[in-house]
């Protein structure tokens, strides 16, 4: 076995990993880079490997930085399949046509500014035409199913709980006297979130790739804290009359705070508040959601059960056309306005940012992590001035991070997902975390478990098996 990393290697995007066994190639995962327009067409541009030489691909889940590049690897001559849970197959459809509509309406929103200073002009990676034809690759399982892949390769998928349908990939290859097993966490989810159910214990393997997007941290782990944070936050924007911009992804973080507001409103700690979902795909997303019971809790399956519905309310108002959207650019707060893309790298939540961020009444919330060199991270970091557009744009707007609300498994949980693998697993390889948290989580495995070796591969590195 050989594996070559050419993505979410000491980075958290752009997932992309390749496992060669004899007589079979295999894909885990195959997501856009974020991050530098001009590094995030360099790394897009380039797979870094022959796409007709993939014989099947192994999605782990719907989000762009792992599932965002297979109309590319479509589009340059793979003609395998890609195996993915149902909901995964539901959920990365619309994910894949939002991204390639978001590109082609971003390249003309840039072009316009370019074509006056004279630039050459930016195209989209893919186009919907692009995004069907690798759709119909798709091939939908359950989870614990056992597929056959490719001669003498199995793999079957996993609960991950980190969003609708995310799954850990366990591959298995029996050769002549000796089978070895891979293990992928994908993106590991946390337990005691809502909606989802948590992650399941890993099953055994002989090699691991491990994500390590918070090796380095905790999260706030109290339920309760969190809700007062968002209620003390919410208090504000209707004493302060602001309005509270997030940037969420559509999977996941969308529907998660929509069920803190309501319970926070059902149990009379809070009034209604407005909150406008300004994303057709959310919206689309969300009646996905409504679509695959199967991965609720069980808590969230009682809910869905009485109510009938998760996610409508009055004060809940789902935004679809750029009209609606650019009216809440003008409109007064007291107000929640959820947008994608989670790392305000494209999408609406750039045109809300770039009309609401001088105001130092509004408050920009981020609840998940954000990749070296968005726009997103510089927020974070606290730039007094971030190019929005390529402007310049001073920031006044006070910025607050939850991380309580992170979707990833954190050290603790990383650890503990190690810990669980019996017999622990011979190599480790951890992936999709920046350096410095790969390599701190390196140091915790290794100092747990001396007889395993621990590697953080860079991009581009393969290693024999």
């Amino acid at each position: 076995m050989k594996l070559s990393f050419h993505g979410a290697a000491r980075s958290v995007t752009g997932s992309r990993h390749m496992v060669e066994l004899p007589g079979c190639k295999l894909l885990l995962d195959c997501g856009l880079f974020q991050g530098r327009r001009e590094e995030a067409l360099r790394q897009n541009q380039d797979l870094g490997f022959d796409p007709h030489s993939i014989n099947a691909v192994l999605l782990s889940h719907a989000h762009v930085d792992h599932s965002g590049a297979l109309p590319m690897l479509q589009k340059h001559g793979f003609t395998g399949k890609v195996h993915l849970t149902r909901a995964t197959a539901d959920l990365a459809e619309l994910m894949l046509e939002d991204s390639a509509r978001v590109q082609v309406s971003d390249c003309s929103y840039v072009n316009k500014k370019e074509q006056r200073k004279r630039k050459a002009c930016v195209r989209p990676f893919y186009n919907i035409d692009d995004v069907r034809k690798v759709v119909r690759r798709f091939e939908g399982t359950r989870y614990g199913d056992l597929i056959k892949v490719a001669p003498r390769v199995t793999a079957s998928f996993h609960d991950a709980g980190h969003i609708l349908g995310s799954a850990t990939i366990r591959v298995k290859y029996t050769g002549r006297g000796n089978t070895t097993t891979l293990l992928f966490s994908g993106d590991l989810g946390r337990s005691n979130m809502p909606i989802l159910r948590d992650p399941e214990p890993p099953p055994p393997c002989d090699v691991l790739i491990l994500e390590s997007t918070y090796g380095d941290r905790l999260h706030e782990a109290d339920r309760a804290v969190m809700k007062q944070q968002a209620l003390d936050l919410l208090n504000h924007a209707k004493l302060h009359k602001s309005k509270i911009i997030v940037p969420a992804f559509a999977v996941g973080r969308t529907q998660e705070l929509v069920m803190r507001i309501k319970e926070l409103v059902g149990e009379g700690r809070l009034d209604p508040i407005p909150i406008y979902i300004d994303s057709p795909m959310a919206s689309r997303v969300t009646d996905v959601f409504r679509r695959h019971p199967e991965c609720y809790d069980e808590e969230t399956t009682k809910t869905f059960t009485v109510s009938g519905d998760l996610f409508a309310s009055r004060y809940i108002h789902f935004v679809s056309s750029p009209e609606e959207s650019m009216r809440l650019n003008n409109m007064k707060g007291p107000c929640v306005i959820i947008s994608a893309s989670g790392m305000c790298e494209g999408g609406r939540v750039v045109h809300h940012l770039k009309h609401a961020i001088q105001d130092e009444a509004n408050v920009i919330v981020f609840v998940g992590f954000q990749a070296e060199h968005t726009l997103g991270r510089k927020l974070v970091e606290g730039w007094d001035v971030v190019p929005i557009f390529g402007v310049p744009t001073r920031r006044r707007a006070k910025v607050v991070t939850f991380n309580g609300f992170s979707a990833h498994a954190d050290r603790q949980d990383l650890l503990a997902y190690v810990r669980a693998i019996t017999p622990t697993p011979s190599k480790i390889f951890l992936v999709h975390g920046e350096e410095r948290q790969a390599l701190s989580l390196a140091a915790a495995i290794q100092a747990e478990h001396s007889q395993v070796e621990v590697t953080v591969p860079h991009f581009g590195s393969s290693h024999e098996i």
